[in-house]
């Protein structure tokens, strides 16, 4: 229980780490190759929350449509930003851009400010955005991968898995719905809340996520969990995960890539020996290698 509340302290550490609050000024704009084109702190849901802001990077010189990657920050659903993992996933998100992919940054509502299913109808209502300005902007909207990091991991799953089941709530009516995601990367996010220790505490995150602890409200549990939506229709996963997670159990990833192996879907799950929940250890050659191959073999 402990070490799954230990969540909050560790991401808040790593948010002042980063530079607290919001700001107009992008603090990570240096990772990115010398050129990008930045797009910064678009609201992409037509009002006046900060929660509703991205980011879009584009590559320096491209020709044609560009392929985008949706990047979900993570954060226990309840802290830090759309810089957050770029900060710790440096040469990662250089090389996104240096490949010739466009990255957009998502910001959406802490559990604090919207239970569940408030964060993934802003994650999709920002793709809506994003294909609405396809054009605008260069992206070719028939290549969106998405790819997340702890609750963004869990996000982007969901992102990815539920799209073709249709779920009225988890979109804002009358935005598009004219997408599909061709590939999903999952950094060492949750995928069923039931298999939380923490899943019978009611100040846990998973339980302020739902506004119930999941023991509680299976119902609620299952609605927001990734493995609900595994089918044989959904796209290709890369699952990454430490060896030594202990704030989100590399069983979760386990799981989900048992699931979509039962269901025919092309995944791999890489499980990072020694690794803890997050950091520097994820962007490494060969993980990075990887991620670039499978983004470029779908997208």
């Amino acid at each position: 229980m402990n070490k799954i509340n230990n969540i909050l302290s560790t991401t808040v550490l790593f948010l002042t780490f980063l530079g607290q609050g919001f700001s107009q000024t992008n603090r990570v704009i240096e990772v990115f190759p010398e050129g990008t084109v930045l797009h910064g702190n678009i609201n992409y849901a037509n009002d006046t929350l900060q929660k509703h802001l991205l980011d879009i990077y584009l590559p320096p010189k491209v020709s044609g449509k560009i392929p985008l990657v949706v990047f979900v920050h993570g954060g226990g659903w309840l802290v830090n930003d759309k810089y957050a993992d770029i900060g710790y996933m440096k040469k990662t998100v250089a090389e996104i851009i240096s490949k010739g992919f466009a990255l957009a940054s998502i910001d959406y509502r802490f559990a604090t400010q919207g239970v569940f299913p408030a964060q993934i109808q802003d994650c999709n209502r920002a793709v809506s955005f994003l294909v609405d300005n396809a054009d605008t902007y260069g992206f070719d909207k028939d290549r969106i991968a998405v790819m997340g990091f702890s609750a963004g991991g869990h996000l982007a799953s969901l992102m990815g898995l539920s799209k073709n089941n249709d779920i009225p709530d988890f979109f804002v009516p009358e935005t598009t719905k004219a997408f599909d995601f061709k590939a999903v990367v999952d950094f060492y996010g949750p995928a069923e809340l039931i298999l939380f220790p923490g899943a019978n505490d009611a100040k846990s995150p998973e339980a302020l996520l739902i506004g119930a602890p999941p023991l509680d409200r299976p119902d609620l549990a299952k609605m927001a969990s990734p493995v609900t939506y595994v089918d044989e229709k959904d796209p290709p996963f890369l699952i990454v995960h430490g060896e030594k997670d202990d704030l989100v159990s590399p069983r979760q990833s386990q799981l989900l890539s048992s699931w979509l192996t039962v269901n025919g879907v092309e995944n791999e799950l890489i499980v990072v020996k020694d690794a803890p929940h997050f950091g520097e250890m994820f962007d490494v050659g060969p993980i990075r290698t990887k991620v670039i191959a499978f983004l470029q073999r779908h997208l």
